[in-house]
């Protein structure tokens, strides 16, 4: 079970982690966290139903892992960045959405940290962390949160698949983002397989 995900019965997954490993996904959870922001709470006194129909930002974010987080509805990335048909469009469907977006995406982070955090409580070293479902849910959600951050802030592209950025040497300051992406990519892999029928 070392370092990939199985099946338990009730339709969850186990991963054996050690102290080193709970530690980097806390972490890269909790910058993720900081990168998404905090959530907007209805202020005292406000109606709760009034903040979930709130409008969002209608402007992409300018941070290019943002961007990535929470990408155009429409155009791709070969779209006239001149339409303002287009443009109009885009903006309207994030003022709708974004924050939808970003509260999943911060309680999938918050999933991670919470459940890493009740291995912690459960004594030093390593642990074998049992993930219900729905767990698994949110960690897909989080690990593919944290890799896309993290290839965005390598400039991972499609072509670079199998390309240098792989073949880093050691001294490279890269290297060790290039493993963490690496490994969250090994770990979201197993955890698709360890859900599928």
């Amino acid at each position: 079970m070392s370092g990939h995900f199985e099946p338990i019965p009730g339709g969850g997954a186990a991963v054996a982690l050690d102290e080193v490993e709970i530690s980097i996904l806390r972490s890269l959870a909790v910058q993720l966290l900081e990168l998404i922001g905090p959530g907007d709470e209805p202020v005292d006194g406000e109606d709760p139903l009034a903040a979930l129909f709130s409008e969002g930002p209608s402007e992409p974010p300018t941070d290019p892992a943002l961007a990535r987080l929470f990408p155009e509805a429409y155009g791709g990335p070969g779209a006239d960045k001149e339409d303002e048909e287009l443009l109009a469009a885009c903006a309207e469907f994030r003022r709708f959405t974004e924050n939808d977006l970003r509260s999943r995406k911060r309680d999938d982070a918050l999933a991670l940290v919470r459940t890493l955090d009740s291995l912690a409580s459960a004594g030093e070293g390593g642990a074998v962390l049992k993930l219900t479902a729905d767990d698994c849910l949110h960690w897909l959600g989080a690990l593919n949160d944290l890799r896309l951050t993290i290839g965005t802030r390598l400039q991972v592209s499609d072509e670079d698949e199998s390309g240098e950025l792989y073949r880093l040497p050691d001294s490279d300051p890269r290297k060790p983002m290039v493993m963490a992406y690496l490994w969250l990519g090994a770990l979201q892999e197993t955890l698709v397989e360890t859900l599928m029928p």
